[in-house]
Parts: C-alpha cells; structure tokens; sequence
C-alpha cells in the first residue's frame, strides 16, 4: 500500500482526498488550513473529511519549518499530493517522498499557471479549462504533466460554476491515472514553457469596472468575479453598485457615455461599445430588481461615475 502526505484544502482537495482513499491509498497525515473569518466560506471542509477518517491533522502557518518537515519525514511518504494547498512547499518537503510530489492545478497546464487560474480563464473569454495533475516543482505549476482533462467554459458560466466543473474534472484526472501512478506505470509529459503564462492573485479592488470597455469584456468580467467571489463594483449616482449578473444583448451603441438605465422593466448598461442587460444587481448595498430601481430613482439614463 501507497503511503501519502496530502496538503489540501477547498471542494478540489475534499473531492481529490475522497479519491486518494476510495483507491486504497494510506493517507498518513492531512496538512490544510484554518478558515479565515474574513473570507466567504462556501466550499467543502478537507479537516473534516479527514477526522471521519481518523486520519492526523495539521493546519501550519507555514508547511516549510524544521519542525512541519521533521514531522513529515518521519512518516516516510511515498507520495505527496497537493490539491488546492495555498503555501509553497520548498526543496527540503519536496525531497522528501521517495516516488514525487504531485499537485492538481486548475486550468490546462501550461496555460494559466499561477493563482485563479479559473478566474482569469473566463476574464480573458477562453471557452476551455480543465485541471492538470503534474509532479511538483520549486518553481509553480511547471512539472511534467501526469493527467489532463478539459471541460467547457460556456457563454454565461460564472466562476463558481466553471469551478464546478474544474472539481469533477480534478476527481476525474485523478481517478483515471491513480491505478498507474501507484504502480509506476505513469507516464509524465513535460510541459511547453514557451507557451502559457503566470498569473497573479487578484484583490477585491480588481473588479471595478472600466466602462471603456466593450460589453463582452464587461460581462466577462462580472461572470468572473460573480458571488461568492467580491463581484463587479462601479459608482452610480454617487452611490456603490455591485454588478451580480448580466448578459451581452449583441446591440451595438456609438458616441454614448456609458450609462445605467430601466426600460420595460428590465435594466441595461450602455458600455463603451455593446449594451449590457443587467439581471442582477447591488445599488448601495441592497439587491433590488429593475422594476424596483426605476420605482425608486425612475427610468433616465444615470451615467457612472468612472
């Protein structure tokens, strides 16, 4: 039997654990995180998976000190796994399992490596993402490739749903190789280097928007960082807004300031070029609808206040 130390955390590390154990393998020990109080949390806990499994666990500011790594060695791993760990693992745990280290990364390797990779995917208006398994460097995400599988970013997908999709095909790739991997069968593919790029975090102020920007760039934007992430934000009427949902009506509008207005009951947003329907949205700090909107503040255009 296979022994691993897993460093996990979100849906992808509760899903890919469950993976780990339905296939045999002696999960020793469990390092994740503490839940910031500050952060929205809407996913699957890794701790509590492990503790129905009786399985140890640990949740370090910081994987890499003497005392984590003389833990970790101890227990004589043949595999680390990680899925979805936020820290950086360094040379001294990398060395440590005799048969790799292993990470699940969410997007098609080598494209989008880097932070939310799921996040820029649909910001930059890709139509494809997946999750990547590949054995763990100290330079992220750009080991050689062990199991791929794609899934498809629709028009309308926002981030928590394309998310989604990334887990189960995490826990597909995952299941698939398995068997391989833990009989030394696997075949690793390097990756292409020239191709792709690193992509940063991204912060609250991130999703303000630019309303120079064509309407497509918009909604990809708000899809993006829809609920539970932050959500789009702008000024209307001096006012907070928070853009929730929209879609891409396809008109077009030449030589109008970008503007918020009501009409038949539904609510737009003229964009530096396309108009926008916006389903759903905040207007200082209450989610009203359209109707409710133009009750209130009625139906004339309202410029932003970009």
């Amino acid at each position: 039997m296979s022994r691993a130390v897993v460093f996990a955390y979100h849906n992808v590390g509760f899903r890919c654990l469950s993976v780990l154990l339905a296939h045999g393998v002696d999960v020793a020990l469990v390092v994740t995180h503490r839940d910031n109080p500050k952060e929205t949390i809407w996913f699957d806990s890794v701790a509590e998976l492990a503790a129905l499994h009786d399985i140890p666990v640990i949740t370090p500011d910081n994987p890499n000190t003497p005392e984590v790594v003389k833990q970790i060695r101890a227990l004589q791993p043949d595999f680390f796994f990680s899925f979805y760990y936020r820290e950086m693992l360094k040379r001294e745990l990398l060395e440590i399992p005799e048969r790799g280290a292993l990470n699940m990364h969410g997007s098609l390797l080598p494209e989008y490596r880097g932070r939310v990779p799921v996040n820029w995917a649909i910001i930059r208006g890709e139509t494809e993402t997946g999750a990547t398994l590949h054995y763990m460097t100290e330079k992220p995400d750009n080991g050689d490739i062990v199991a791929q599988q794609a899934v498809p970013i629709l028009p309308d997908d926002t981030a928590l749903q394309v998310f989604q999709k990334v887990t189960v095909a995490a826990e597909i790739a995952l299941h698939a190789c398995l068997p391989d991997l833990l009989a030394g069968r696997a075949r690793a593919v390097p990756q292409d280097l020239s191709q792709g790029g690193y992509f940063g975090g991204r912060k609250a102020e991130d999703g303000v928007i630019d309303w120079s920007h064509s309407a497509r760039e918009i909604h990809n934007l708000v899809r993006a960082v829809a609920p539970p992430y932050p959500g789009a934000t702008t000024q209307l009427i001096g006012k907070p807004m928070r853009i929730l949902q929209t879609l891409d009506t396809g008109c077009e509008v030449a030589g109008e300031p970008p503007a918020f207005y009501v009409k038949e009951g539904k609510a737009y947003a003229i964009c530096g070029q396309g108009v926008l329907c916006v389903v759903r949205f905040e207007f200082d700090g209450i989610e009203m609808s359209a109707a409710e909107f133009a009750a209130k503040y009625g139906t004339e255009r309202f410029e932003f206040n970009c």
